[in-house]
């Protein structure tokens, strides 16, 4: 299993408040990158699965409607959560 327990608390800790904060907007927007830059692995190795496409179409979606919503609301938090993860935009 890719995303184990101790891997997500790793990130909502480093990326949210503190380990527990899963409803951070930071720490939701890291937790759909590291399940994108999996699912990209996965399609890299697959180019027929279209499942695994449909889903890594829709997180990326996720992550971009999240983006949104931070960027009308908190133009810093963004900046911030951009550099520190490597989006570009």
């Amino acid at each position: 299993m890719y995303l184990t327990k101790e891997k997500r608390e790793e990130i909502f800790a480093q990326y949210g408040a503190n380990a527990k904060d899963s409803g951070s907007t930071e720490a939701q927007i890291a937790l759909f990158t590291y399940r994108i830059q999996h699912l990209t692995e996965l399609m890299k190795q697959n180019k027929k699965d279209q499942v695994t496409e449909r889903a890594l179409v829709g997180l990326v979606g996720k992550r971009r409607r999240m983006l949104d919503y931070l960027k009308a609301n908190d133009i810093e938090r963004y900046r911030a959560i951009l550099k520190k993860l490597n989006l570009r935009k």
